[in-house]
């Protein structure tokens, strides 16, 4: 999808940077809808998450998820899931598609995710 007149402008990936992108609609809505809520925070895990090492490290608000949602799949091909914390109950999750250098957003909300209850 093109971007829009009055759209926002995202920065091109460069270096050793990832790229983000959305693998659903509704991880779009739910990323605007964190940047409505908590733009300081939502800012912090969009740098977090573009400078994050292949070697995924956890830290107290990034680790990847356990269990069936250790890994995800997107355009066919199974990849690690992980979780960051933007806020007490806001998330994002992705998947990490290490030959494109891409995080792939499969959810972004406000709310903690009911699939972790």
């Amino acid at each position: 999808m093109s971007p829009k007149r009055g759209e926002r402008v995202a920065p091109p990936a460069a270096g050793e940077l990832w790229e983000l992108r959305f693998a659903t609609s509704d991880a779009a809505k739910g990323w605007d809808e964190l940047c409505r809520q908590a733009p300081a925070n939502t800012l912090v895990a969009y740098e977090e998450l573009r400078r994050r090492t292949v070697v995924g490290e956890s830290t107290t608000r990034h680790h990847r998820l356990k269990g069936r949602l250790a890994t995800g799949v997107h355009n066919g091909v199974e990849m690690e899931q992980w979780q960051y914390e933007v806020t007490a109950g806001a998330r994002v999750w992705y998947v990490l598609d290490i030959e494109h250098r891409t995080l792939w957003l499969k959810h972004a909300g406000t709310g903690h995710p009911k699939q972790t209850e």
